[in-house]
């Protein structure tokens, strides 16, 4: 989950992007302050990449603070350039510039390889102070690993800080656990609950 918290950074950090091009002829509140299309972010460290955001669209509503991104993707770089330890996509985020928070919806997959975990969902939201990501109560979850896990819960809620996760509805689905001493693949059958059982 730490891997997570620092995607969620970069996006803020993009966030904190700022052009001033003077008094803007409009002063409406429904006008975006600036602009992108075709945007291509790369963070950088030492001169290296360390992640890199890509967006059809980018709206920045300065009155509102309020970053809005459009069809986006990123990625996070591992000690090479070549070596992608996280990425996702969405096709549309709402980055509230001062709080953090940020919500992600239209086919939201997050892929972190090395916690080998893959999150698909429609919608996800992040609470930066408390490093908590959630969707509604009634949202579909899928959660995939390439050892062969696959299972499906209906609202998620995942603390970064504490690693815990809990779904508020139904878990259906095989968790493959592998067990490192003696190397057998043991594969179980997630049960259906719900919270209120």
């Amino acid at each position: 989950m730490k891997i997570t918290v620092f995607i969620f950074s970069v996006l803020l950090l993009f966030a904190g992007c700022t052009f001033d091009y003077g008094e803007s002829v409009s002063s409406g509140e429904e006008m975006p302050d600036l602009i992108m299309q075709n945007v291509d972010y790369v963070r950088v460290r030492s001169s290296d990449p360390i992640a890199r955001v890509r967006a059809d669209r980018v709206e920045r509503y300065d009155k509102q603070g309020v970053m809005i991104l459009e069809n986006f993707i990123f990625e996070q770089y591992g000690e090479s350039t070549e070596e992608i330890n996280a990425s996702g996509r969405a096709g549309y985020a709402s980055v509230d510039i001062d709080s953090g928070d940020i919500s992600m919806d239209r086919r939201v997959r997050i892929e972190v390889e090395t916690e080998d975990i893959i999150i698909e969902t429609e919608k996800l939201d992040w609470k930066d102070d408390e490093k908590i990501i959630f969707t509604g109560k009634e949202d579909e979850v899928n959660i995939l690993q390439d050892k062969g896990t696959s299972f499906t819960g209906i609202g998620l809620r995942a603390d970064a800080r504490m690693r815990e996760w809990e779904f508020f509805g139904a878990v259906g689905g095989a968790f493959v656990h592998e067990d490192k001493e003696e190397e057998p693949v043991i594969e179980e059958e997630v049960e259906e609950h719900t919270e209120n059982e």
